[in-house]
């Protein structure tokens, strides 16, 4: 999928598991949630860090552009080292290595980690990562139009507020995880979210997704996880603009409804 629908996908994800928490009575604090739905609207772009040519890759102008070179020839390595002889050849390391479900646990936990290690400059970091990439996702025509300095200051800005706003007593700095020291640890079950959303959106495309790796299936290594040929689309089709989009919006509106209350 494109990065649009990537990024609606994974608010209304997050949104949905606030409408789930909701429901067994342990509802989450409102800013957890804003705070949740941006940070996995945001991850759910952060696989294509293996594409050069994907949004992820403008995001942060030449640091991020020369990232997307470093992971898709990681990626590309692993493949190579790992490979069955039924996996087909390719040459390059898109859709590989970063689209896995193992690479979304490792990507939660470090989110976790540097959230809990490095305190409120970690947080900082991790919503500001997030919130720009969301505001590429989420607000993609006006962030092409915008300069990449105003988008920054976007970010900047935002994780400053969202922070403090999390910091405030009964606000969520402390949820889920109520352990001395744990504060924010949850921030990483975004992150872990977004990435598994992201692999399930590709996985319903014509090329599908190997979620799965590095378990074996049908002698491959790398087998493409996806419904039928004939129920798959083609990225950017209209299936993807015109049906799934709006559909994201809706679940993500009842989501968010459910979640404070409201229905």
């Amino acid at each position: 999928m494109m990065g649009p629908a990537h990024s609606l996908s994974g608010a209304a994800a997050w949104l949905g598991v606030g409408a789930a928490a909701a429901a067994s009575g342990h509802p989450m604090p409102w800013p957890v949630l804003v705070v949740g739905a941006l940070i996995c609207a945001g991850a759910a772009l952060a696989p294509d860090l293996d594409h050069k040519s994907a949004t992820i890759s403008r995001a942060f102008g030449p640091l991020s552009r020369g990232l997307c070179e470093v992971v898709d020839k990681l990626s590309y390595a692993v493949y190579k080292a790992t490979r069955s002889p039924r996996d087909a050849r390719r040459s390059g390391g898109h859709r590989t290595l970063t689209h896995t479900w193992l690479w979304a646990v490792l990507i939660g936990a470090g989110s976790s980690a540097v959230a809990v290690g490095f305190d409120r400059w970690g947080v900082l970091a991790i919503l500001f990562v997030h919130l720009v990439l969301a505001v590429e996702g989420l607000l993609w025509r006006a962030a092409r139009m915008s300069s990449d300095v105003l988008v920054w200051l976007l970010g900047a800005t935002s994780a400053w507020i969202l922070a403090g706003v999390l910091d405030e007593p009964g606000n969520g700095a402390g949820w889920l995880f109520t352990g001395p020291g744990q504060e924010y640890l949850w921030l990483g079950l975004p992150v872990l979210l977004g990435a598994l959303v992201h692999d399930i959106g590709d996985a319903l495309t014509v090329s599908g997704c190997p979620v799965l790796w590095p378990l074996p299936i049908a002698g491959k290594r790398w087998y493409a996880v996806g419904p039928p040929k004939m129920m798959r689309f083609r990225a950017g089709s209209w299936v993807e603009l015109k049906v799934l989009m709006p559909v994201f919006m809706l679940l993500g509106g009842m989501g968010g409804a459910a979640a404070l209350g409201f229905i």
